[in-house]
């Protein structure tokens, strides 16, 4: 049997409800989903947008990914709730801070990765995420950041420059029709990193709904971690 892959079917991977453990004494609860068979070829750390604005690790890119992309793209996907923030997994110790001492929850995350022995591993961030990534992601060793409808709230223009410094390839997805933060503007902010790569996407939505951006958004980041891996099917056979 043929299926069309959308929505939300979940291709095989191997998924395991993980704990991560923050230096300042909280757990966080997650999920890692690995290639069903095959070793993965880089990691995506995923960081979601804005919790008290209804942002958890099951927002929908983000569970998409994990969804589909081990299967598709054999990479691993790691999501998790930040602090203090409630998905069907479960709720995370702690209280939301406003993106302050996130920085422990990024830290933590990390630290799984390192202990797994997770290749090549990617920081990709969608909204509030973008910010974690943009503040301490080049505290670590990863091999680059994902900025998903970045809105730059929090980031200062010293701590995005930084980032033209550090080699880090940097990728950043940019709706046209933003409700934050739009192409030109987003061209401007990120002047300083002369590394990025700004993909202004047409007809894009901060909040990427609909099958078609979905498909755009997972497409962009197989292109940046794994391209042998593209195109992405739209489909997958199982067996009657």
């Amino acid at each position: 049997m043929t299926m069309e892959i959308r929505g939300p079917l979940e291709l095989p991977a191997r998924r395991e409800d993980i704990e991560l453990h923050t230096a300042d004494g909280l757990t966080l609860v997650g999920e890692l989903a690995m290639p069903e068979a095959a070793a993965p070829v880089a990691t995506l750390v995923t960081l979601h947008p804005l919790p008290t604005a209804g942002g958890f690790m099951d927002s929908h890119i983000i569970r998409k990914a994990s969804a589909r992309l081990p299967a598709l793209a054999d990479l691993a996907v790691l999501r998790f709730n930040t602090r203090g923030t409630t998905s069907p997994r479960g709720t995370s110790e702690g209280t939301f801070d406003g993106g302050a001492a996130e920085q422990f929850d990024v830290a933590a995350a990390m630290g799984f990765v390192r202990d797994r022995a997770l290749p090549r591993p990617w920081l990709v961030g969608w909204s509030f995420g973008t910010e974690l990534a943009l503040k301490y992601g080049a505290d670590h060793d990863i091999e680059g950041i994902i900025l998903l409808s970045p809105p730059l709230h929090r980031t200062t223009a010293e701590e995005v420059a930084a980032w033209g410094k550090t080699g880090h390839r940097v990728v950043i997805l940019v709706p046209e029709f933003d409700d934050y933060l739009r192409p030109a503007e987003a061209r401007e902010r990120f002047a300083t990193i002369p590394q990025a790569q700004l993909i202004a996407v047409e007809g894009g939505k901060h909040l990427w709904v609909g099958e078609t951006q979905t498909r755009r958004v997972l497409t962009e980041i197989v292109a940046a971690v794994n391209p042998s891996a593209l195109p992405l099917p739209t489909h997958w056979s199982t067996e009657d």
